[in-house]
């Protein structure tokens, strides 16, 4: 059995996108102490989860490829019933990943 080993590049890549991703979260987080939320503010923060989604799979979507295309169509439709971007997310790959499997 072979054993796998992390170039240090990646590990440096990972690290510096995990740093600037959870600055990112935390800085928001601090700047919202200093902003009202009104209804429209809110109502935007709230369709800020599906436009990211949809910014993720429509570069691939726009291929025309099927297995792609059920896979925004998935995303889609759990966020609008759910409102869940985890499992819009899990439940894009996962109609992705079957759809290819199925259809080569």
């Amino acid at each position: 059995m072979r054993s796998m080993s992390i170039a240090p590049e990646f590990l440096g890549a990972l690290l510096a996108m995990a740093a600037a991703s959870f600055f990112c979260r935390a800085g928001g987080f601090v700047l919202m102490r200093f902003v009202t939320v009104t209804p429209r503010l809110e109502a935007g923060l709230r369709a800020i989860p599906i436009g990211v989604m949809i910014g993720i799979v429509a570069p691939a979507a726009i291929s025309g490829r099927v297995p792609e295309l059920l896979g925004l169509g998935a995303i889609l439709g759990v966020m609008t019933v759910l409102r869940n971007d985890v499992l819009a997310a899990l439940s894009g790959v996962a109609v992705v990943a079957v759809a290819r499997h199925v259809l080569a």
